[in-house]
Order: C-alpha cells, then structure tokens, then sequence
C-alpha cells in the first residue's frame, strides 16, 4: 500500500469508528445520568437505545470525544485517534517490539482501528490484545481499593458502557478485520490479566476509568511494555481516581517519564527503561 492509500485509508477508519460519516446523535453523560437515577435504574442503566437520551450530532464534540455515540463504535474522538496512529508508527518505524493493547474496550472501535493500522503497514506478527470485563465497570472494590469509594455505585452507566464480548468481535468482523492477530481477554483486570499470555507490549492504552481497573493494569503489564513504548491513559484528567493510580504506580515504582497531555482527558508517557 502507497504511502497515500495508507493515510486515505486509516483517516476514513477514523471516520468510520466515530461516526462522523452518518453522524448519528450523542448521548451527554450528566443527561443519561439524571434520567437514570429518575428511573431507579443504578443497577443496570438505561439502554443506549432510549430516545429520550439522544441529543443532536456536535462535530466538535465528537472529535473531543466528549459525549458516548448512540452508534459509533469508539467514543475517544479523533485528537485522541490521531496520536494513537501517531504512537503505533513510531514504535513500527523504530521497530519497538511488542504487540498493541487495549484494556476497557467499549464497542471495540480503538482496537479494531489499531487492527486497521497493523494491516495498512503489513505489520502480522504483532497482536491486538482486546482486555475487558465484556459486561460494563465492575462495582468498586474498595476493600482493596479504597480511592473507589468517592466513585460510589457505577451500575447506572452500565447500560450503555457493558458491551458483551460477541458483539465486539461481531465489530471486528463487520470491519474485515477479525483474525488471528485479535486476541480477546474477558474478566475483571484484577482477575484476567495476571494469566493473559502477553509477553511484550509496545503500545498499552488504559481506558478503565477507576482507580482499581488502572492501577490493576499497570501493576500487570506496564513491566511488560519495552523501552521505546508508550503507555497511554484516556481517563487521566476526567477521573480523578484514575490519575491518582497513575501517580501512585508510578511512585511506588520510581517512574518519571514525562507525562504528556493528549487533550483535555488523555495523557501518554515514553517508557526509557
């Protein structure tokens, strides 16, 4: 592939894992919050399907990933996608090695565009490694964890967040891009990724929001990412509870790599050793 039909190719995955080609409506999070707390639902949310809580298509916010998509099969926006392509090239021009991750998953949309870019580079003796609960956020743990507790009970979110595992590899597949290079791991990361056969990592990207599914992933696989990869945190400046795992893995293992900011939510760091 040309170095032009690579670009064409991966901005219009871009657009297509957002959505911005049909732009259908958004959902504001304190909106959905509020109707489902009217509707008693913080056990289970409500469905994303509900009408009631879509509101009008916003370019702006789709690109600042700022809303979750009623459709869209990523709600990061297109700065936060850019980089990404941005971290996955340098690492495949500089040949760091490892394979690329994601752990919080969603629809599946910033791992099957991580899938996309291996396959516009030729790239096949890296994986995707595909880490979720595949049923929404866990309630807290906050024996273990106790900066969870200011979170309080996530159910409610869980309607539009808990996408099972089939439907995520049914994204991939509709993409043309579900193969044995998609390497899936299901469970709570505490549970599940202490036994995932990852051995080397050049790309890890964090998005699970709490200060036990960050901290868990970075205790298990940041000794895995090699020197010259990057680690990306989605969550960093929207949760609190998220940056203080960060912080507090980092002190406890004398990290300083600088911390990078990628937009008004997501930061990235460049592990030197």
């Amino acid at each position: 592939m040309t170095k032009r039909a690579t670009d064409l190719y991966l901005d219009l995955m871009k657009r297509v894992v957002t959505n911005s080609i049909y732009r259908d409506p958004h959902i504001d999070p304190q909106h959905y919050y509020e109707l489902a707390m009217e509707a008693g639902a913080s056990a289970g949310g409500l469905s994303a399907d509900d009408p009631r809580l879509w509101r009008p298509y916003s370019e702006e916010e789709r690109r600042q990933g700022r809303c979750w998509p009623r459709d869209a099969h990523t709600m990061v926006g297109r700065e936060r996608l850019d980089h990404l392509q941005e971290c996955m090239e340098r690492v495949i021009a500089e040949g760091v090695p490892g394979d690329v991750m994601e752990t919080g998953v969603w629809r599946g949309g910033v791992c099957v565009f991580m899938r996309a870019v291996l396959s516009a580079y030729g790239i096949t003796d890296r994986a995707v490694w595909v880490a979720d609960s595949f049923s929404g956020l866990p309630e807290p743990d906050v024996e273990r964890f106790p900066e969870d507790r200011r979170v309080g009970s996530v159910g409610w979110v869980n309607g539009v967040v808990g996408v099972p595992l089939e439907q995520v590899r049914e994204n991939f597949r509709r993409y043309g891009l579900l193969d044995g290079q998609v390497r899936f791991v299901e469970g709570r990361f505490g549970d599940s990724l202490p036994a995932a056969p990852v051995e080397r990592l050049a790309v890890l990207r964090l998005d699970g929001d709490l200060y036990e599914s960050t901290y868990d992933a970075l205790e298990h696989l940041h000794p895995k990412v090699s020197p010259g990869g990057f680690v990306i945190v989605d969550d960093y400046h929207a949760w609190d509870v998220c940056a203080k795992a960060v912080h507090d893995y980092r002190r406890a293992h004398g990290i300083d790599d600088p911390i990078v900011d990628i937009d008004w939510s997501g930061v990235y760091w460049r592990k030197t050793s």
